[in-house]
């Protein structure tokens, strides 16, 4: 029943811009915590953002610190991460996630549900 559908990515240079964004379906949208993560070709898959229930409370992982922001908009049931500045080290495949939960968490295991992801590219 659970559906996370990722758009918004793409071949970008240096220093542009990006706005990904995932609509969440058969969720109670509201009570779950959800992030974005990202697996460049060969890495493992890395945490990028968390957002809680309300959109208030956020957590970035320090190389996205300052140009990357999550925000949600739970009547829409739709999460975004809007990312600026971008830099070559920022290609990757970018997958949102969501658990039921009240705790925002850096950790894979412990996000319940996901998307297919989005790829993006950014060249020099």
């Amino acid at each position: 029943q659970v559906q996370l559908a990722e758009s918004g990515g793409g071949l970008v240079q240096t220093g542009d811009s990006l706005r990904l964004s995932c609509a969440a379906s058969g969720v109670p949208f509201v009570r779950y915590v959800m992030g974005w993560f990202r697996q460049a070709p060969g890495k493992e898959r890395e945490f990028v953002a968390a957002i809680h229930w309300g959109g208030v409370t956020t957590v970035y992982a320090d190389s996205v610190k300052g140009r990357f922001t999550i925000s949600r908009d739970n009547t829409r049931n739709t999460l975004w991460l809007q990312m600026n500045n971008l830099k070559p080290d920022d290609t990757a495949v970018y997958y949102c996630a969501g658990r039921y939960g009240s705790s925002l968490s850096y950790e894979r295991r412990r996000y319940e549900y996901w998307g297919q992801g989005t790829q993006v590219t950014v060249s020099s």
